[in-house]
């Protein structure tokens, strides 16, 4: 496993491995024990130009090679990936910090992904629709848009950088992808290694290892891309959404969540405990889909809270490569202060920490506090650690108004004796998807991917990834002689 981090850290550009030209280095680390993973010269605005036109020079002979040979190249990827599920989920545990069970889930995700892009690259099928003018027909073809950029995050790297660049490859675009600094490998080049392996022609798919501190908006603005697909913040993703209006880019934009589980009157208390406890800790609480929020009917707080803070507190913390361990660390120092600090600023303003966390370099230990003042900010923002907020509530429609009450609508989950309630519970929230006596936390390849309000534009996975990643072309023929008004 270790030799991913020396044999991949470098550029992938035009079909060779490269080293970047930058003026600094881009130092990996494991963010358990700071260790040194890798050096890479990072890629200047020069070698992103470089490697936009390398997509754009391969793209049309890939979208020409037809959609069964680039079914076949992610049949292969497929293999390849499951010949070597171990050693991935133990970079994905080095580089990023994830538990075991973490780096397993996300590799599963990461094989869903190659299945379904293998199944998406036959799905474009052109139609034929009628027109009111006599011997008029109406063709409508889908075609690649070009080449793409995608921009993926540090939380779910493998997965997320894949479930962008591997409908728009399998649909015949060009990609070129630029990982997060913090998972250059696990997120950037093991993709471009484990795809050459499996016969993607050079230059289809480029890997610029980068920062905005080198490259500004080079990334984005570009001519040469058609979309960008950006997943992460929704602070960066509104700059990025600015960006491509300015230079008239279709952007999909998955950002950041603050979802709600909401447990009403009849759920199952011990149940809904479980799926809290998952929902808000899973991956150190790193997931945009992640239950920030517990809104528990007034008539169970007691018994929830109470056998909430019981499980919560006995949440192993510490060294990811440990089984026992369900909490590691956080990928960098800046988002553990900051987790840190929200604790601290929730604390001030009046909250009562039943579970409090201790902090250690980027171990932050799981947190449950209650009592915070309605009015408080952090109740809307997004905290992207282990911390819980558990809210009463009294009745559907005091619990429907506090999901809402937040810039942000991703996910969430609702837990109750009646499905159907639950149903019409999920349908009266501002959310793009919502889990009915379930965690928050789901993605399901065939199932379109997406958030309202400040979490994001557009949807991915299966024909919603079929939207973004294709245009369509109306192509009329007229049979026969047209007549004309003049």
């Amino acid at each position: 496993m270790s030799s991913y981090f020396t044999e991949l850290a470098r550029q992938y550009i035009d079909g060779e491995w490269r080293a970047g030209t930058g003026s600094w280095d881009l130092i990996d680390f494991d963010p358990y024990d700071n260790e040194k993973l890798a050096s890479i010269t990072i890629a200047t605005a020069d070698e992103v130009d470089l490697a936009y036109r390398a997509a754009a020079r391969a793209q049309p002979a890939w979208a020409a090679a037809g959609p069964y040979a680039r079914r076949a190249v992610f049949e292969r990827a497929l293999r390849l990936v499951e010949e070597r599920e171990p050693e991935i989920a133990e970079a994905l545990v080095t580089e990023l910090g994830s538990t075991r069970p973490t780096a397993a889930f996300e590799v599963r995700l990461a094989k869903e992904a190659l299945r379904e892009a293998a199944h998406l690259a036959l799905s474009p099928r052109a139609t034929v629709l009628p027109s009111p003018v006599a011997g008029k027909e109406n063709r409508l073809y889908r075609e690649p848009v070009g080449v793409v950029g995608v921009v993926s995050p540090f939380n779910f790297p493998f997965f997320l950088a894949l479930k962008s660049l591997a409908p728009a490859l399998a649909l015949g675009n060009g990609v070129v992808l630029k990982p997060h600094e913090d998972t250059p490998v696990t997120g950037g080049t093991l993709i471009a290694r484990i795809l050459e392996e499996a016969g993607l022609p050079g230059g289809v798919l480029n890997v610029v290892v980068t920062d905005v501190a080198e490259i500004g908006d080079a990334f984005l603005a570009h001519p040469v891309p058609e979309v960008i697909s950006f997943t992460g913040s929704d602070q960066v993703g509104r700059h990025v959404a600015m960006v491509c209006a300015a230079h008239f880019k279709r952007c999909v934009l998955a950002l950041s969540g603050n979802s709600a589980l909401v447990v009403l009157d009849d759920a199952d208390v011990d149940y809904a405990v479980d799926a809290a406890v998952f929902s808000r800790y899973v991956h150190q609480g790193q997931v945009c889909m992640a239950a920030g929020r517990v809104l528990v009917d007034r008539s169970l707080a007691e018994e929830f809270t109470a056998k909430f803070a019981a499980r919560v507190g006995a949440l192993g913390v510490g060294d990811p490569r440990e089984a026992s361990t369900v909490i590691g660390p956080l990928i960098n120092s800046s988002l553990a202060d900051d987790v840190a600090g929200v604790v601290e600023q929730a604390l001030a303003e009046g909250a009562t920490a039943l579970v409090r966390g201790t902090v250690r370099d980027n171990l932050v230990g799981p947190s449950v506090l209650t009592g915070l003042p309605a009015d408080s900010a952090l109740l809307r923002r997004e905290v992207f650690g282990p911390v819980a907020f558990v809210v009463a509530f009294d009745g559907e429609d005091e619990a429907v108004r506090l999901v809402d009450d937040t810039p942000y609508g991703l996910s969430g989950a609702v837990h109750t004796a009646d499905v159907e309630r639950g149903v019409r519970f999920a349908r009266r929230v501002a959310t793009g998807m919502f889990h009915v006596n379930d965690g928050t936390v789901h993605d399901e390849l065939i199932v379109p991917f997406g958030g309202e309000k400040h979490s994001g534009a557009g949807r991915l996975n299966g024909e919603a990834s079929l939207d973004a990643f294709t245009r369509q072309k109306w192509v009329s023929v007229q049979h026969g002689r047209s007549t004309f008004p003049f």
